[in-house]
């Protein structure tokens, strides 16, 4: 059924590359320099102490359109936890198979088969280190680089219909954190300010805000706070997230929460807020239409395209005006789990799929 070799996916399969296993990390991204560098690319390295190192591959520069491939080095398990590379006839299973080395091979391959006949030229790649935490050192990196590109593929896993992503819920994670004064609950009760009441009253706000007509969702994850059954709280703590598909219901909930924190529902009371958008929505555009077009029409095709909830880097660079299409990974399930594996088949397809792409990107076409 296929004929693909996965010898050099298994390599990098066997290198724990946990987001905080900085060394495991730049070792997969030194793996893939070495690939790169045989096909005529010249790598920015952007270096960091504590996470892996961010690898930005360039291409020969000419006028014209530029291609950005997006995908990510870390993976989610911690050395131990789940590790090796096995197969059977339809299924390759390991961490990251799907959730983004299988991905990054994908790109990589499609870029050999170009390269086997034509010069490389206007299609960059950019691989992260600390997409699994949220990209909350790259995503800086991401939104700079992006504004010199007009495209952007990421290599996320397909849907299982083979579809690409035109759109993924923004998210935020938010704190706030409220200030009581304790007394005795017995004694001197009237004389606290209760900040486990006044969470509570900030808690209700908060979901209110959610809108599941617009996919709009404000989730209260964890509250703290107290001391005891006899102490009126001095203080506590919500921590929420946000996810929304628009950026009207981003600016709208935003303005609402602001309103909720400088609200003291409980008289005494103070909150302060911490926090923020860590991805903004990735929202189908004119420009991201004209591109699947031009995608269908070289290819002779019609890309199936579908919508997710969850996030990644195609959020960022999308927010950038950037036209950009996220699943052209292999397609695959269990990713976050120890039965992620992913399709031998899919991988042929997508590959075939990204060669063509890339063809009709260098002839104009695209």
């Amino acid at each position: 059924m296929n004929d693909l070799n996965f010898d050099e996916l298994k390599s990098i399969i066997e290198i724990n590359s946990w987001t905080k296993n900085k060394a495991g990390v730049d070792r997969n991204g030194e793996v893939f320099a070495s690939w790169l560098k045989d096909l005529g690319y010249s790598l920015d390295t952007y270096t960091r102490e504590e996470i892996g190192n961010h690898l930005h591959f360039k291409s020969p520069s000419r006028e014209g359109k530029k291609l950005l491939l997006l995908g990510h080095l870390d993976t989610v398990f911690p050395p131990n936890t789940f590790e090796g590379f096995r197969e059977d006839e339809e299924w390759i299973y390991g961490a990251g198979v799907c959730d983004m080395k299988g991905g990054n091979f994908v790109a990589l391959e499609a870029l050999r088969n170009i390269k086997s006949s034509q010069e490389i030229y206007n299609i960059d790649f950019l691989l992260v280190s600390d997409e699994e935490t949220g990209s909350d050192d790259s995503k800086h990196l991401s939104s700079k680089l992006a504004k010199d590109y007009d495209y952007c593929i990421v290599f996320e896993a397909s849907g299982v219909n083979d579809e690409v992503v035109i759109g993924r819920k923004g998210v935020g994670t938010f704190f706030i954190e409220i200030e009581g004064k304790a007394s005795h609950a017995g004694n001197h009760y009237s004389k606290g300010v209760d900040a486990n009441l006044e969470l509570s009253h900030k808690l209700q706000a908060l979901v209110s805000l959610t809108n599941l007509e617009k996919e709009t969702t404000v989730n209260v994850g964890k509250i703290e706070g107290g001391i005891g059954a006899n102490t009126i709280s001095p203080k506590a703590k919500i921590t929420f997230e946000l996810r929304y598909t628009s950026t009207e219901e981003r600016d709208r909930v935003l303005k609402s929460i602001d309103e909720i924190v400088a609200t003291s529902f409980v008289a005494g009371s103070k909150a302060t807020l911490s926090g923020g958008i860590q991805r903004d929505v990735m929202q189908p555009s004119p420009n991201q239409r004209e591109f699947i077009e031009k995608i269908n029409a070289f290819c002779d095709l019609k890309l199936p395209t579908e919508k997710r909830g969850g996030v990644s880097d195609a959020n960022i660079i999308s927010s950038q005006g950037v036209a950009t299409l996220d699943g052209f990974g292999p397609y695959g399930d269990g990713d976050h789990t120890i039965e992620e594996r992913a399709s031998k088949q899919s991988f042929t397809d997508r590959i075939e799929l990204v060669s063509n792409i890339f063809e009709g990107f260098l002839e104009g076409r695209i």
